[in-house]
């Protein structure tokens, strides 16, 4: 089979996207807009996009989008309720992801509460579900970066958004030893999602996004010093992680588990379906479908596995405008030293363990697609 790499937008089965129809939260936000760009690349138009779509600056990011409607947020589930539409997946992206947000009662109320209504509705309809956790529940990192579930109780989020996110994961485990689950689940911690669509996120906004912006005004990007003898200024690493690969993730791990839910007889119609990897290929074993990959729900990382420096990530930024390097370093404030992660990097063991063999961007590749295709255009995925 052709290398993925050199074929990253190769589709899913036809059969798959036809029987399908998905209800997207957050689809007016970064990475969900970007989730409905991908669906209706793969074939998917039948899309129910939650979000508070009274925001006038994330218009840009759905109108030219296909779908079927779209629901406020704030009536989902009175709309719902009315409706009774006939959902076979429910991708849950809509959060609060200010990490600056220092009131927990807007997380409980945007990221805990929302998702657990969001789970709940799920498994009283047998709807299956994937939602948005966050690399922000490793906190400092003291147990690694490993998406075990024995270790999520012992976790320490460093600020209320990782706080809340982890206490969604909690509880998911917690309903999974009871059975009161949808019929699949996937709960996924992204680890740095960097990309177009996010210009409205202002400060929360990725590094890349901030340091063209830098580089258009003034040529120069400015980098925080390390105040860690273990790293020079400039070589704090992080997990960065292209959307196109977060979105490609998602619709492979729906499509996979919607499969292997479908009834042995409509199995049968999509034997031939192939994703990507080998392994993931349906045989007709006698009337019945043989699926040889291990997908099982819980919760999985969503990085790249490999940690860069913010001195790679700006060299990179600086070649998508074609321009030399040059970077100036500044004290880090008092007040965030002592939280400051200075390493993340995604176990991605599990994921790969399930099925999932395509390879990622580069953290070049990336940087160059979103500055030379979207920040130096003007425009959105």
């Amino acid at each position: 089979m052709e290398n993925d790499k050199n074929n990253k937008d190769f589709p899913g089965p036809p059969s798959v996207a036809e029987g399908l129809s998905l209800l997207i939260t957050g689809a007016a936000g970064f990475i969900g807009s970007c989730m409905v760009q991908y669906l209706n690349e793969q074939g998917y138009e039948n899309l129910i996009l939650v979000d508070d779509f009274g925001v006038e600056e994330k218009r840009i990011n759905w109108q030219g989008k296909r779908f079927e409607t779209i629901v406020e947020r704030y009536n989902l589930f009175d709309w719902l309720e009315h409706n009774n539409p006939k959902i076979s997946f429910v991708i849950h992206l809509g959060a609060r992801t200010d990490t600056t947000e220092f009131d927990y009662a807007i997380h409980q109320e945007l990221n805990v509460d929302y998702s657990q209504d969001i789970w709940r509705y799920c498994t009283q309809n047998k709807i299956p579900l994937i939602y948005a956790s966050s690399a922000a529940t490793y906190g400092a990192g003291e147990l690694g970066y490993y998406d075990n579930d024995k270790i999520i109780e012992q976790l320490q989020p460093l600020n209320p958004y990782g706080k809340s996110k982890n206490e969604v994961d909690k509880w998911a485990l917690l309903q999974a030893q009871s059975d009161s689950t949808p019929p699949f689940w996937a709960g996924l911690k992204f680890f740095n999602v960097y990309g177009p669509n996010e210009y409205h996120k202002a400060r929360m906004a990725s590094v890349i996004y901030h340091a063209y912006n830098q580089i258009k005004k003034e040529g120069v990007v400015k980098l925080f010093k390390s105040h860690k003898e273990a790293y020079s200024d400039g070589e704090q690493l992080r997990d960065f992680v292209y959307v196109k690969d977060v979105v490609k993730i998602i619709v492979w791990m729906m499509e996979t588990a919607a499969i292997h839910l479908l009834p042995a007889k409509e199995q049968v119609k999509v034997e031939e379906a192939k994703f990507h990897d080998d392994r993931l290929i349906l045989k007709d074993g006698g009337g019945e479908t043989v699926m040889n990959y291990p997908l099982t729900s819980g919760i999985y990382n969503v990085g790249t596995g490999k940690a860069r420096s913010f001195n790679d990530l700006v060299k990179a930024t600086f070649a998508g405008l074609d321009r030399k390097t040059k970077i100036r370093y500044i004290d880090m404030p008092e007040d965030i030293r002592d939280s400051y992660q200075y390493f993340t990097e995604a176990s991605m063991q599990k994921l790969r363990a399930a099925g999932y063999a395509a390879e990622f961007y580069s953290l070049e590749e990336g940087v160059d697609d979103y500055v030379r295709n979207y920040l130096r255009e003007g425009k959105i995925y």
